[in-house]
């Protein structure tokens, strides 16, 4: 039995110690998630009989090593998995190689030319350090004259000059030399093939093969080195018309290697969360400043904000070719018709965790860190439009889309660019996890709904009543469409909300506003006609003490 098992074991060492098998892996899926990505790649070797070291190239430079698979036929069983980024001595030198023995050949010879010239810059800086320790001789022998001492010191110029620049020229020498020696050293590195340029990472695969004969292997694994995010494209041609969608994505990686022509597959889900489930703790209360979130540009009961950034206003904007996203060839790898609508070639599956776009069409996605735009489907939105105003934050009015029954589009949080009668307006957000039925889509500024904020002095002012201040504020909002057509206009005001019982306020006039008396947040559904102008007044008292000052009035 004893003998047995050294038999076994020395057998397994002859395996294990024959030469690895080198093979390059080739992508042919990716599935990519905010904050990671799944790839999916295939490759084939050649195994013999028993145990075999596979060195596979072209994986991610980083990745996570608990997540590798490798799926192999049932005739090879899969013993280990490493990562690596340095994988050293990748193959043996051919040392009887003719081509391998002249280069050989050659760097003995420079490394032997190196180093005699090594050694004679130290002698010659040894003669000298010798020649300066007895520079003084001359001094100390009183028995020499003058003409003696001169002949010596100009012996001593002519020496010292003479061995620096032969130090000299010998360090030029030396430095061709090395150069010359790290180019025949280069000579003897292994050109690997192209696929293995960028990339680092290597996956060392122990296996133990039964036939001998080629053998395709399936690897998946997970990396953080990619992401994706939601992005959106808004058209319409004016405020009666639907909006048209086109539903986008914005995909980076940075793998260290290209993927070409992959299938890919974007999910909303996170292969890194935390699935432990959550326990309860403690839950205490604790003070926190108020936050005004009007004035942060969030709309009151739409749950998500709408700021719009107008970065090129006015641009004029094709069409027909402003989405970078589309698509513009006009057949497919396998010969058959493109159909414009990128729509057919998306399929969206949605479950109770994570919605995920199954992409039909191949796409190259290069490992250089920058967004690749990807179009996913165009979607056509029935929207009901009206204008909306806050003037004490911004004196202009914004045109928004109303969207219902917005969660069947599976719309995820992103960025929106807006076109508008044919121009770019600017930037705007969709956030569609709020609770309300309906989604507010911000399209941008309409500059012909003017709009002004004034105080009115005559009804303005403060008044002192025994410890009391009272100041009274009063406003006027005329707001006037310059439009063509009718407009309906939302428009929002304030009023304070006091924090103590020792300040008092009173809303004296509001010019029939819907009056949300916890936000202090009055509301006016007004009905412009074209060319018509209108004004609402709002009106109210602060009582407080007159020792104390109130910053934020």
């Amino acid at each position: 039995m004893k003998r047995l098992f050294l038999l076994a074991f020395w057998v397994t060492a002859i395996g294990f110690a024959q030469k690895p098998i080198f093979t390059t892996a080739k992508i042919k899926a990716a599935t990519v998630y905010f904050s990671a990505a799944e790839l999916s790649q295939t490759t084939s070797v050649n195994l013999p009989v028993g145990t075999s070291e596979i060195v596979i190239k072209n994986v991610a430079d980083y990745l996570n090593e608990s997540t590798v698979q490798i799926g192999a036929p049932s005739s090879v069983t899969v013993l280990s998995v490493q990562f690596t980024q340095n994988y050293i001595s990748e193959y043996e030198i051919d040392e009887t190689n003719p081509v391998i023995k002249k280069v050989r050949d050659s760097i003995t010879l420079v490394n032997k030319e190196i180093k005699k010239i090594q050694i004679e810059t130290y002698s010659n800086q040894q003669a000298i350090a010798l020649l300066d320790a007895n520079q003084n001789v001359g001094g100390a022998n009183t028995g020499l004259n003058v003409t003696e001492l001169m002949k010596l010191v100009d012996y001593y110029k002519a020496k010292r000059m003479e061995m620096d620049n032969v130090i000299v020229a010998l360090g030029e020498k030396e430095t061709k030399l090395k150069a010359k020696l790290k180019n025949l050293n280069d000579k003897l590195e292994i050109n690997t093939q192209k696929e293995d340029k960028n990339s680092r990472g290597k996956l060392i695969v122990q296996v133990m093969n039964d036939i001998a004969g080629a053998v395709n292997l399936d690897i998946n694994y997970i990396t953080n080195s990619a992401s994706w995010s939601p992005f959106y494209d808004l058209r319409a041609e004016n405020i009666t018309s639907p909006i048209n969608m086109m539903y986008k994505a914005q995909v980076v990686q940075n793998t260290g290697i290209d993927w070409k022509k992959v299938k890919l597959t974007l999910s909303s889900g996170n292969p890194n969360q935390n699935n432990q489930a959550p326990l309860l703790s403690a839950w205490f209360l604790r003070y926190q400043k108020s936050v005004n979130y009007e004035a942060f540009g969030y709309l009151s009961g739409s749950g998500n904000a709408n700021v719009i950034q107008n970065t090129v206003p006015g641009m004029k904007v094709d069409k027909e070719n402003f989405r970078d996203g589309d698509l513009r060839f006009d057949t497919l790898s396998n010969g058959k018709k493109f159909s414009r609508d990128i729509g057919n070639y998306t399929n969206i599956n949605e479950n109770q965790l994570n919605v995920s776009f199954d992409i039909d069409i191949p796409y190259d996605i290069l490992s250089n860190n920058k967004p690749h735009s990807v179009a996913l489907k165009d979607i056509q939105l029935p929207a009901t439009y009206k204008y909306y105003a806050v003037p004490r934050v911004e004196k202009e009015a914004f045109l928004l889309a109303e969207i219902s029954d917005y969660s069947k589009y599976n719309l995820l949080p992103g960025e929106a660019n807006i076109i508008f009668e044919g121009l770019y307006v600017g930037k705007t957000s969709i956030n569609p996890n709020q609770t309300s039925d309906t989604l507010n889509l911000s399209m941008g500024r309409d500059k012909k709904i003017s709009i002004k904020r004034e105080k009115v002095v005559d009804k303005s002012g403060t008044r002192f009543l025994s410890s009391k201040k009272e100041q009274t504020f009063t406003f006027d909002v005329t707001v006037r469409n310059n439009k063509k057509e009718a407009a309906d206009l939302l428009l929002k005001d304030q009023y304070p909300l006091s924090p103590d019982k020792d300040i008092e306020i009173e809303l004296t006039e509001s010019s029939g506003a819907k009056i949300n008396t916890e936000t202090g947040i009055l509301t006016w559904d007004l009905k412009l006609q074209p060319n018509e102008t209108k004004k609402v007044r709002i009106s109210y008292k602060v009582k407080y003490p007159k020792d104390k000052i109130i910053d934020n009035l």
